[in-house]
């Protein structure tokens, strides 16, 4: 776990804080309005980073099941986060790390530590001061070396867990200028039946928020259309902020268009005006358009890709929607992503296999669906489909290879059958004595050196790649040299770690056990989703071109 330094406060530092809060129900957005604030102040030539506050008593996301918090995403330090990290990332076109979120359980770890040392000298240790000074202090820390550092809560004000983090900013907006502090509120603003927008749940929101101590600057309302002038002018009088303080972040075809809107709006002006920065900024025919350029292209087609997992929920696989997506916006192509069950394998989901243009086997852990991922993986590798595997697709690819290329009757992974005669992948050996489960694996960035003349050295475009992992089981040494006689090559490798493997009589057949899809950003798309899409648009070149272009 990352060390704790201790910052001394000191208020000439001159940073700025935009706190962002959410209101009425979670899940509104609050994340996607808070990076897209950010990458407008980024535009403008400031440099902004970015802190989520997690309230949950865990230390960090990485034993979440992915049905209550989505994908865990791993940053450069190997710390397992939220997914708005990776958000966060992926607008700023930063890498965070572990320091960048804060939880209640990293919170309260650390106090609690600091108290049996005997650190508070006797002192009765309280939510006040103790809690909300490491809280405080955190987000400070964060902020080092920024111009702007924008702040997410998470949950809704009101909640029980969320109440020492809003008494920590109450306290901090007391301690900095009053220049120097923004309050974001999100909130819901949904229609009636005869279809008028109803702003009294943003009104109880924020009278609850101003009932903690906090009077938000800035009110964002979620609503599937932009706010009706009579709408913005109720709500800017019955929550005492000025009208054109109030800004619509309605429904978009697709989150990366959210800083467009908002910037019609005029936020970033309005925010940049508040934080006295704004004469500090490039101005407007000087910032890139980079951004507004990419997300708007003209598509030319469609692509469809295969996604053979055991969850039926797209957070669950958040980064590899938005890597395909990357991926699209380089080709100029829309990705239509078709869920396969490799749980029930129904006949639905076998034709959505069959017909797809390539194949995704992505992450995971556990026996639940493995066998259906390994039908996904033999008819691709049988079929000339283009096919990625991530991590445990990786080792399904092994696996499969083993058993219906090698004649390893029986190969397995021990996770998944720890009686197997053939354990071709098996776990790390620093791994042999790990009981506890969280943050135990191989995690983080690591660099991979690639074999010259390969696939993966097209890619990447040179000897060595540098990518995210987090697994804790690997290709056993002692099938190497079956599997690369059989046609197998691993052409990357990290010491004796099998990294990159690839088939070189299929069209495109390449597994990783790193994850690519925590690196891939917008104008940035990670290598191997780009040699997928790559392949798809060139296998048959015309009869292909002509589809694409239909």
């Amino acid at each position: 776990m990352p060390t704790e330094p201790v910052t001394e406060y000191d208020p000439s530092l001159g940073r700025k804080f935009i706190f962002v809060t959410g209101g009425v129900m979670s899940g509104l957005g609050k994340g996607i309005t808070a990076a897209s604030t950010g990458r407008l102040l980024a535009n403008a030539g400031f440099d902004v980073t970015a802190v989520k506050i997690d309230p949950y008593l865990n230390v960090d996301a990485g034993t979440m099941n992915p049905y209550q918090h989505g994908e865990v995403y791993v940053l450069k330090d190997g710390g397992e986060v939220d997914l708005d990290l990776g958000n966060y990332e992926r607008f700023l076109d930063i890498d965070m790390t572990f320091d960048h979120n804060v939880t209640t359980g990293k919170t309260y770890q650390h106090v609690i530590e600091k108290e049996r040392a005997g650190d508070y000298l006797g002192n009765t240790v309280q939510i006040i001061p103790h809690i909300t000074d490491d809280i405080k202090r955190r987000i400070r820390e964060a902020a080092e070396g920024h111009d702007v550092c924008i702040v997410e809560v998470g949950g809704t004000v009101g909640d029980i867990e969320g109440m020492p983090y809003l008494e920590a900013l109450r306290q901090f907006a007391h301690e900095e200028d009053d220049g120097d502090i923004l309050f974001t509120h999100v909130t819901l603003v949904p229609y009636s039946k005869n279809g008028e927008q109803k702003t009294k749940p943003t009104q109880h929101s924020v009278k609850e928020l101003r009932s903690i101590g906090l009077q938000p600057d800035i009110l964002v309302g979620r609503c599937e259309d932009k706010l009706d002038p009579e709408t913005k002018e109720k709500i800017a009088l019955f929550c005492d902020v000025p009208t054109e303080a109030v800004f619509s972040n309605p429904d978009v075809e697709d989150i990366y268009h959210v800083p467009l809107m908002v910037e019609d709006e005029g936020l970033d002006r309005y925010v940049m005006e508040r934080l006295d920065i704004a004469d500090e900024a490039l101005p407007r025919d000087e910032r890139a358009n980079d951004w507004r350029e990419l997300v708007t292209r003209e598509t030319t087609g469609t692509v469809d890709i295969a996604l053979a997992g055991k969850y039926d929920l797209e957070d669950a696989y958040l980064s590899v929607h938005e890597a395909l997506k990357h991926a699209g916006l380089e080709h100029g192509v829309d990705v239509n992503v078709l869920w396969v069950d490799t749980e029930e394998m129904t006949p639905e989901h076998r034709e959505r296999l069959e017909g797809a243009d390539g194949l995704i086997v992505p992450g995971g852990f556990g026996a639940r669906g493995t066998e259906g991922k390994l039908e996904a993986v033999r008819y691709a590798r049988e079929n000339g489909v283009p096919f990625l595997g991530l991590c445990l697709g990786f080792q399904m690819a092994v696996i499969e290879y083993a058993r219906d290329v090698c004649g390893l009757d029986g190969a397995n992974s021990t996770e998944l059958d720890e009686e197997t005669p053939h354990p071709v992948i098996d776990i790390l050996p620093e791994q042999y004595e790990v009981e506890d489960m969280g943050g135990t694996m191989r995690l983080g960035a690591h660099e991979t050196a690639i074999q010259e003349g390969t696939l993966a050295a097209e890619l990447y475009g040179g000897d060595s790649c540098t990518e995210r992992h987090r697994h804790r089981y690997e290709v056993n040494p002692e099938y190497i040299e079956r599997l690369e006689e059989a046609g197998m090559v691993f052409s990357g490798t990290a010491a004796n770690r099998m990294e990159i493997l690839e088939l070189p009589d299929h069209p495109y057949f390449i597994g990783t056990q790193f994850h690519p899809e925590f690196r891939s950003r917008p104008g940035r798309a990670s290598p191997p989703f780009v040699g997928l899409l790559d392949a798809i648009l060139d296998d048959e070149p015309t009869d292909r071109a002509e589809e694409v272009s239909a």
